[in-house]
């Protein structure tokens, strides 16, 4: 696997500047799927200034992947190699393979889309979709993210760079032409949604997909970032980096909703955004499409190698990029041919998701803020499985926080399940690690003071 024995990157290795996080997370974040989000927003039932109030705030979850971006700057290791500190050794696991499904998940969901938009592609040219067709556009659309891990950082940056100036004029090309198509009247005369049981779940929805699920991929980028770059600098370039894409797009699917009501439950909901444009504009629609999943994937690919690379497993790094390629091809396989329910997968998949990664983040942040932001990483918290095997405090907190939000979930139906965690976690962890690291620290200053 890729630096398994090593863990940190000497300063010589970190030469990033934090415009190149700008264009990271900016090409990251701008496919068109987020359109479909829009759309999902005003399946809540919300007016259009509460529908946008979500696309501003829900992007800005992205804070959190800035935050958590300070980390890796400060040690030059990945998100799930700092983890180790917070949850222990082997505690890490559990939390680590959460945030491995998440991103296969992610994964296969883009990939879903980008065999999509290639159906859409050839349904232009006058291919009509069938089963042969799907299968022959899943496996190039995976075979060329697959492809993408033989990519270097250095090239992954210049990519993600010329998809951003590309792909990104030619998506905003396309949303130019799909603003007029919005019934203005329709979309003003909304009223407004209830704000517990319409505003938050969106809200919740929106912020799983976009800043809360890429918390966990933070520091696999940042690391490469000098230790003497600013953190305001840092969290700017990523918040904004990932805000400014997401917020256009969604916007833009807020808008479209009137135009085309039945995107948010359609079964092609990229074919069906071809046939609201007009007929010259399909396909440089389809191509800003494919040009802005791909860099998606490829980051989704890499971080998911990175975290499974924390596990330890005496495997190739062949056997494991075969290992991702075919569960992102069996999944989409199964979405698409089997299931027929792209949406309803998606939205299944960030409901779960979700519980997990807040509770999470929620303590690595408790962790990084409160300890390893003055204290630094000890290497040996990292690296030595006898010294830092299991930390009860933190394991006991991220169960705790995932049980709660699961009843809150299930039994009282409730959209503040994500919240609820989110404070459950990091509170027990703070109660349990920092307090008790605080006294220890304490004690040990009024022990020396005596022998002096």
């Amino acid at each position: 696997m890729e630096n398994k024995e090593k863990i940190f990157l000497t300063d010589e290795e970190k030469t990033g500047k934090p415009r190149d996080l700008f264009f990271i997370w900016f090409a990251a974040n701008m496919g068109i799927l987020g359109i479909v989000y829009g759309a999902l927003i005003i399946g809540y039932g919300l007016s259009f200034t509460q529908s946008i109030l979500i696309a501003i705030l829900g992007p800005l979850s992205f804070l959190l992947v800035g935050y958590a971006s300070l980390a890796g700057r400060d040690t030059g290791a990945i998100t799930f190699i700092l983890s180790r500190a917070a949850y222990g050794f082997k505690g890490n696991h559990i939390p680590a393979l959460i945030g491995w499904a998440g991103q296969v998940g992610w994964l296969s969901v883009n990939v879903s889309t980008g065999t999509l938009t290639l159906l859409a592609l050839f349904s232009a040219f006058g291919i009509s979709t069938n089963n042969l067709l799907i299968l022959i556009s899943l496996v190039i659309f995976a075979g060329l993210i697959v492809a993408s891990s033989l990519f270097s950082h250095e090239t992954l940056v210049s990519i993600q760079t010329f998809f951003t100036y590309v792909f990104g004029a030619l998506t905003l090309l396309v949303i130019l032409m799909l603003i007029p198509e919005t019934d203005w009247n329709s979309l003003f005369a909304m009223s407004s949604g209830p704000w517990l049981t319409g505003f938050f779940p969106a809200l919740a929805f929106v912020i799983v997909g976009t800043g809360l699920t890429w918390t966990n991929a933070s520091a696999d980028y940042s690391r490469f970032q000098k230790r003497s770059n600013k953190s305001s600098a840092i969290i700017g370039n990523v918040t904004f980096g990932a805000f400014i894409p997401l917020f256009v797009i969604i916007s833009t699917g807020i808008l479209l909703a009137t135009a085309a009501p039945e995107l948010a439950n359609a079964e092609n909901p990229i074919l069906l955004i071809s046939e609201i444009l007009p007929e010259w504009m399909t396909i440089i629609y389809l191509f800003a499409a494919l040009g802005g999943l791909t860099p998606m994937c490829f980051i989704g690919l890499k971080s998911s190698r990175l975290i499974m690379s924390t596990f330890n497993l005496a495997i190739k790094e062949s056997t494991a990029i075969t290992i991702h390629a075919v569960i992102i091809t069996l999944i989409p396989l199964y979405v698409l041919i089997v299931s027929k329910d792209f949406l309803g997968y998606f939205e299944a998949f960030l409901g779960i998701l979700g519980i997990g990664l807040a509770a999470w983040v929620s303590i690595f942040m408790v962790d990084y803020i409160f300890l390893r932001r003055k204290q630094g990483y000890d290497p040996k918290l990292l690296e030595d499985v006898r010294y830092n095997s299991i930390n009860i405090g933190g394991v006991v907190s991220w169960i705790a926080g995932v049980i709660v939000g699961l009843i809150f979930t299930i039994f009282i139906n409730s959209s503040f399940d994500m919240l609820v965690t989110f404070i459950i976690s990091g509170g027990l962890y703070y109660i349990t690690n920092v307090h008790r690291n605080k006294q220890q620290l304490q004690e040990g200053e009024k022990c020396q003071k005596n022998n002096t």
